[in-house]
């Protein structure tokens, strides 16, 4: 049987509530003209799909290409009825403010996602979470996952096999800061995929290049090392006992496609 004991450090996690909104949009407007203009109503993700899937039609480029077409020789006198079969209204633009705003929000619900369906399948009988840190990114804590029995970071990245240096410098960041960190507990670096993160670590990559974009990691580096490791194999070598890197992606299948339809929305 599996004991949680969930505390929240400092203060709640921001994911929680980015999770929420697939259930329901707060009803809050970054701009305001005039204080006494009323505000919009709340518009739900759900509607806000549905108005852009009648906007766009079977394909968005033909949609615009006939719009377009209307719109040839058309005067002011004619243009509100023109505009008025193209579906262009405000709503619809609202509806487009609000589906960008949360697909900037589609990496922090992956991350949330995939630690919470990995844990099932980590966690031990009889161990009890200390903390844990949902969100991507710094958010105050030392790592995503502290029990009893163990510290852990996520690292959920779609390894594209070419030049990857941002993607390797923070597996590095992640790989060092427990490495170097001093407790009883087993360490895990959870990957989707160890091959190439293990590439990587035992590469001829220089150190300078790694540290070269972070200079907070930089400056902790060289005071406690100088110029000892010339490469990440140098560092990685004497130390991969250390830290236990695992794969995940059998427990949560849909975990790596989920990264990397994400990723390539990026690109």
């Amino acid at each position: 049987m599996l004991y949680f004991r969930i505390v929240w450090c400092e203060r709640p996690s921001r994911l929680l509530s980015s999770i929420a909104f697939w259930w329901h949009v707060k009803g809050q407007h970054h701009y305001q003209f005039m204080a006494e203009q009323p505000k919009p109503p709340q518009l739900a993700v759900a509607d806000a799909i549905r108005l852009l899937q009648t906007f766009r039609g079977p394909d968005l480029t033909q949609t615009i290409y006939q719009i377009e077409k209307t719109l040839r020789g058309v005067s002011v006198d004619g243009y509100s009825a023109v505009l008025a079969t193209s579906g262009a209204k405000e709503e619809v633009l609202g509806a487009a403010g609000l589906i960008k705003q949360l697909a900037g929000q589609i990496n922090v619900v992956i991350h949330t996602l995939g630690i919470l369906l990995c844990l099932p399948h980590i966690l031990r009988p009889g161990e009890v979470i200390d903390c844990v840190s949902l969100g991507a990114g710094n958010t105050g804590r030392a790592f995503d996952l502290e029990t009893n029995l163990r510290i852990a970071e996520f690292k959920f990245i779609h390894w594209q096999g070419g030049p990857e240096t941002i993607r390797q410098n923070s597996l590095f960041k992640d790989f060092y800061e427990m490495a170097e960190h001093e407790t009883h507990k087993k360490k895990y670096l959870y990957v989707l995929g160890t091959d190439h993160a293990i590439k990587f670590l035992k590469g001829g990559r220089a150190m300078s290049s790694v540290l070269s974009r972070n200079e907070t990691l930089r400056k902790k580096f060289t005071e406690k090392f100088a110029d000892r490791y010339r490469t990440v194999r140098d560092y990685y070598l004497p130390r991969k006992e250390s830290v236990v890197i695992q794969d995940v992606s059998s427990f949560v299948p849909g975990l790596a496609v989920a990264v990397e339809a994400a990723e390539a929305e990026e690109d």
